[in-house]
């Protein structure tokens, strides 16, 4: 069974994009442990135009808002097995202005959580070997909404986000493929 699978098999929204690398699983997983959002312009862009409206109206009110902007810091580690799959998950309301995200430091809380008002959301990279020196590395992310409350509320917010989450998670292959290859020169 795959690690997505157990972290959230059932799921009403998701997306996959894939890029081969010339490269073994053992050289490429440790560019994708090490990947930062942040080092990417289009990412930081995207990001701070999705938090603008929560800064102005912080700004507005003049409630103090928090400075850090949303990247993979606030993703929490699942689960990794060997060179194969990295998994990370998230919960929250991300259709709020400030992703109404759920703190939790470990799988098993993930897993346990089950508040009807809030989605689950798991981003995996799967490393499957082609050749003795070929990667395919796939990124799969995963929404699972805990109530039908919040899958109305995800819903047209995943349809606004999913083009450029889209490009996002093209641009952090294209990223991680590069890092490999500069790695092994």
């Amino acid at each position: 069974m795959r690690l997505m699978d157990h972290y959230l098999g059932s799921y009403q929204f998701s997306e996959r994009h894939a890029l081969d690398i010339p490269a073994p699983p053992h050289a490429v997983m440790p560019a994708v442990r090490s990947y930062d959002a942040g080092s990417d312009p289009f990412f930081r862009q995207m990001i701070a135009l999705r938090e603008l409206p929560m800064r102005a109206l912080g700004a507005l009110s003049g409630k103090k808002v928090n400075p850090s902007s949303f990247g993979m810091q606030n993703f929490t580690v699942l689960e990794q097995q060997g060179d194969e799959e990295l998994v990370f998950g998230l919960i929250g309301k991300f259709w709020q202005l400030d992703y109404g995200q759920h703190l939790f430091t470990t799988a098993a809380e993930f897993l346990a959580f089950d508040q009807p008002d809030f989605a689950k959301l798991t981003v995996g990279f799967h490393l499957e070997q082609l050749g003795d020196d070929r990667t395919r590395l796939t990124t799969e992310t995963r929404v699972h909404c805990l109530s039908g409350a919040a899958h109305k509320k995800f819903a047209p917010y995943w349809y606004l986000i999913r083009p450029v989450s889209g490009l996002i998670r093209q641009r952090i292959l294209s990223s991680i493929r590069r890092s490999v290859l500069t790695a092994v020169g």
